[in-house]
């Protein structure tokens, strides 16, 4: 185990068609993941990642499942090619469940039907163009929260993931979220940008979906971590299986407070990060938060052997 070395996963928007293409081609693991997961979910999900369309990809009942592939599939690549084993790992909001399944939490299998249902409550829970989710850069989370408690006269709306300083994503009831931009630009921040994704996450309007939710989680068998997952409700590493398994379930109508997890993986004593999965969001965040991190990419061979070559 590598004391400075942390993995990181990504949560939804990494998704792209293509995805690990490269990956999938010259390592037979990456394609038997992504088998795996087809069985439990009866539909080819790397023809999925492959072939299919990006609306298809954004589908969160889709794109849970794929990102959770993706990162476990890489994950045990690294583990194949005798990487150094990480001491700590965190997750950006779907991307816990990955850090979950590589700290041998809860096995694979049962993480990709419980991220496919996951997937379908958050959707349920809010019809497609009733939410929203925007980004607003420039502008302290405190100003955020001020002007979220000034546009809920117009619906549910609340800073849902804390990114990055001067990064931070807002969600909720469309009309409250608009309302909760034009403030956010008065008050001064440099940009505000509307996401496009199919429901507002981490509100309390997903509290729905956590409630149906609940009854497949606490039915999974859970075990204590073999490495500390830091996680998003509180920035903190949980040994005890039972109360992860309720940070789970929180964690769909919590804010993501990033900026806590990679402090926290920094303070104890992670100084490399590898954002074990597609996309490289993750490594951009980690910058701005501490720049004092190096941060490693695994989405494509040249990365996962320079990363390899970097680390060990």
């Amino acid at each position: 185990m590598k004391h400075n070395l942390a993995f990181v996963f990504p949560g939804q928007g990494s998704q792209k068609v293509g995805m690990l293409k490269e990956l999938g081609e010259t390592h037979s693991i990456v394609l038997d993941t992504f088998a795996e997961a087809s069985e439990v979910l009866n539909y080819d999900l790397w023809n999925l990642a492959q072939e299919g369309t990006q609306d298809e990809l954004n589908l969160t009942e889709t794109t849970q499942p794929l990102l959770l592939a993706s990162s476990v599939a890489i994950w045990r690549l690294w583990e194949q090619m005798g990487g150094p084993r990480p001491a700590q790992l965190a997750g950006h909001s779907l991307g816990e469940w990955s850090a979950l399944v590589s700290a041998g939490v809860v096995q694979f299998v049962d993480a990709v039907s419980i991220v496919r249902a996951r997937g379908a409550y958050m959707q349920d829970a809010v019809p497609v163009g009733v939410g929203a989710m925007a980004a607003i850069i420039g502008l302290d989370d405190e100003a955020i929260r001020t002007v979220c408690a000034e546009a809920r006269i117009y619906g549910v709306v609340a800073a849902v993931n804390y990114n990055a300083p001067g990064q931070v994503v807002i969600a909720g009831e469309a009309k409250a979220v608009e309302q909760a931009m034009l403030l956010c630009k008065a008050a001064g921040a440099k940009r505000t940008l509307p996401l496009p994704v199919s429901a507002p996450f981490h509100t309390s309007l997903m509290k729905p979906a956590a409630e149906r939710l609940t009854g497949l989680v606490e039915s999974t068998v859970f075990i204590e971590p073999k490495i500390p997952v830091v996680h998003n409700v509180n920035g903190q590493v949980e040994p005890d299986p039972s109360l992860i398994k309720n940070l789970m379930i929180e964690q769909i109508y919590s804010p993501v407070r990033w900026v806590d997890c990679v402090r926290t993986l920094s303070e104890r004593g992670a100084e490399n990060l590898i954002e074990c999965g597609p996309g490289r969001v993750l490594n951009g965040l980690s910058k701005r938060i501490d720049r004092e991190l190096k941060s490693f990419a695994t989405d494509d061979l040249d990365s996962l052997e320079n990363a390899f070559v970097s680390l060990n």
